[in-house]
């Protein structure tokens, strides 16, 4: 299993969350980050440092966002990993 960023990202992006992560698992959109489910540890780092509250477990993720599991799954692949906070 692994953590998911929702949707709840766009228009936020801050970051914060990508200089916890333990894993280096986030990745950068034009909109919004991602996460790579393979690497993910489920250490929960990410969640706590969230302004947005838009980071679920998967197993946890609301419904309306359950279509952002797939699309991290998919996303973290074309766009490139990020390990620093944007400015």
């Amino acid at each position: 299993m692994a953590f998911v960023v929702t949707r709840k990202c766009i228009g936020c992006k801050d970051t914060s969350c990508v200089t916890v992560c333990p894993c280096d698992c986030f990745h950068e959109g034009p909109e919004m980050l991602y996460i790579n489910p393979e690497d993910c540890i489920d250490c929960e780092a990410c969640v706590a440092e969230c302004p947005a509250e838009a980071i679920f477990h998967e197993d946890d993720v609301p419904n309306e966002f359950s279509t952002d599991i797939d699309l991290n799954a998919r996303m973290y692949k074309v766009h490139p990993p990020i390990t620093e906070r944007n400015p």
